[in-house]
């Protein structure tokens, strides 16, 4: 029977914690894509026009896919290496 311990960390905490405030920022992002209309989008954000009437549906949906794979990355990083 082998004792053996438990396989260290591939990443720090640290960066996994921020690739999940990363990537839930991102799918934030992506939400006010869908619920404003192009003119109350802040003006930093692209997609913005003052007289835009439409919702940004193809930014909002780029951006929820970035996000998930940011999250999806965040998840990867708390892999454990494998010990021979």
């Amino acid at each position: 029977m082998s004792t053996s311990r438990p396989p260290a960390r591939q990443t720090p905490t640290w960066v996994t914690a921020l690739l999940v405030v990363i990537g839930l920022l991102i799918i934030v992002v992506g939400v006010i894509y869908f619920a404003e209309p192009a003119h109350s989008l802040p003006s930093f954000f692209p997609g913005h026009t003052p007289h835009g009437k439409r919702a940004r549906v193809k930014h909002g949906i780029a951006a929820v896919v970035v996000g998930v794979l940011v999250l999806i990355a965040a998840w990867f990083s708390l892999g454990r290496k494998r010990t021979t």
